[in-house]
């Protein structure tokens, strides 16, 4: 076989949708991990459609998740949140990005195993602090002691996003070298060579 120049992106993107399919690469993970941000980027770089399904829930809904919640609580809006994300998995591919709390429902994580790809950006505590400080309307949030919510739901929720079908580790880097990395990890789990997503050597 002919030796490929070194950056053939087209190529690689195109061994990769092939591989992907009908699938979507749906994004896991807490609150200020970078799902909506990373997801948009890896979305450009492989040419796919984006979507959030927390902008999503509130076109459907016409209301704020913040207001869903005060209004609804946090069943229902689990519900509802279900109902769009299966809704979504039909029109892949696509990059999807997912609320923190979505992938705790059973039916979600099967509909996600079947129709997706799952990749769990995986940050630690005081990156996660550091973020979700700059945003006030995350609903889980309304109490005296953020930090210690954030710990909690890192006890209950990281061994369930563990089963997620990758693991990309998220830190306070620029989001196309995070994104780089969250390719190239997906072509490992399809078995295709690497895409370069930049001209940037990395370490």
């Amino acid at each position: 076989m002919n030796a490929l120049p070194a950056n053939p992106p087209d190529e690689g993107r195109a061994a990769l949708l092939e591989k992907l399919g009908s699938r979507s690469l749906v994004f896991v993970g807490l609150m200020g991990a970078g799902k909506t941000a990373i997801g948009r980027k890896v979305a450009t770089m492989l040419s796919l459609p984006f979507t959030d399904s927390d902008q999503e829930i509130e076109s459907v809904s016409r209301m704020t998740i913040p207001e869903l919640f005060e209004r609804y609580g946090e069943p229902e809006f689990r519900a509802l949140e279900q109902r769009v994300i299966l809704r979504l998995l039909e029109n892949g591919p696509q990059v999807l990005s997912t609320g923190g709390g979505a992938f705790m429902n059973a039916q979600t994580r099967e509909a996600i195993s079947a129709h997706g790809i799952s990749v769990w950006l995986k940050a630690d505590l005081d990156l996660l602090m550091e973020r979700v400080s700059k945003k006030p309307n995350r609903p889980l949030l309304k109490n005296s002691d953020p930090r210690e919510v954030l710990e909690k739901l890192m006890v209950e929720r990281y061994p369930v996003y563990a089963t997620a079908d990758l693991t990309v580790p998220t830190r306070d880097d620029r989001k196309e070298i995070i994104a780089g990395e969250v390719v190239s990890t997906v072509c490992v789990h399809l078995g295709i060579a690497a895409i370069a997503t930049s001209d940037e050597v990395q370490s």
